[in-house]
C-alpha cells in the first residue's frame, strides 16, 4: 500500500501539470483552490471505474420495511449511502451461489429473498476514500485525473492538456490490470448436472460481477 496522503496526491497532480509542490494544505494558491473543488469528485470518478480490491466492502442488508414493491419483487433494500459499484449479490455470506434474480433500479434493489449479502466498492473513508491503503497505480491514477480535471481552468496549452490525458488513460489501465492480478483464483463454473436443476438465472460462478447493475 502507498501510504499516501492527500498532500501527497495533490502534489502528484502538480508535478504533471508541471507546477510547484504544496509545502501544505493551507497555502494561498489557486492551482489548490482547483484541487480542493475537484478533490470529492476525482475520488468518486475513480472509484466508479473498477472494482478495486481496497475499496470493496461486504455488509449484510435486510428489506426496507417503509417501502413495498406494487410488483415484480416481495421486498426493496435501500443502498447504503457509501455504494459506488455493486460486485456481488447473495442470499448467503459465503457469496455463492450469486443471486440473479434482483432488479436494481435508482437508490435501491428488489429481490425476493431477504436478508441480502452485498460486495460492491465502496466509498467509506474505511475504505475507497482511505487514502493510507490506496496502492500505488491507483494514487497515480487519481493523480492524473485530479492534473486532467484541473489543466484548463490553469489555462494549461491544449499541447500540455493532451499529454496528461495520455497520461491518464495509461495510468487508468495499468490500475486496474494491477488490481486484477491481486484477484483470488476463480472458481470453477458450476456443473451442468447443478445447472440444469437450478431456477433459471439463479446462479452465477462466484467472483463475476453483475453487470448492469454498478450504475
Amino acid at each position: 500500500m502507498s501510504g499516501t496522503s492527500q498532500l501527497s496526491l495533490f502534489n502528484k497532480a502538480l508535478r504533471h501539470l508541471e507546477e510547484r509542490k504544496l509545502a501544505s494544505l493551507t497555502e494561498n494558491r489557486e492551482p489548490l483552490r482547483y484541487l480542493n473543488d475537484e478533490y470529492d469528485d476525482a475520488i468518486l470518478f475513480c472509484l466508479h471505474a473498477g472494482l478495486w480490491n481496497h475499496a470493496i466492502r461486504d455488509i449484510m442488508v435486510s428489506a426496507d420495511t417503509n417501502l413495498i414493491p406494487q410488483f415484480g419483487f416481495q421486498y426493496a433494500f435501500r443502498k447504503p449511502g457509501d455504494w459506488v459499484r455493486t460486485l456481488a449479490i447473495a442470499d448467503n455470506e459465503q457469496m455463492e451461489p450469486l443471486i440473479r434474480r434482483l432488479y436494481d433500479q435508482n437508490q435501491f434493489w428488489y429481490s425476493d429473498i431477504t436478508p441480502l449479502y452485498v460486495r460492491y466498492v465502496s466509498s467509506d473513508p474505511d475504505y475507497g476514500r482511505n487514502l493510507s491503503i490506496w496502492p500505488p497505480a491507483f494514487v497515480e491514477y487519481v493523480g492524473c485525473y485530479l492534473a486532467w480535471t484541473c489543466a484548463p481552468r490553469l489555462k494549461q496549452s491544449q499541447e500540455k492538456v493532451d499529454a496528461i490525458e495520455k497520461k491518464l488513460k495509461r495510468s487508468k489501465a495499468d490500475a486496474l490490470a494491477r488490481d486484477a492480478q491481486d484477484l483470488p483464483p476463480g472458481k470453477p463454473p458450476y456443473g451442468t448436472w447443478v445447472q440444469s436443476r437450478a431456477p433459471r438465472g439463479s446462479i452465477l460462478p462466484y467472483g463475476t460481477p453483475f453487470a448492469g447493475l454498478e450504475d
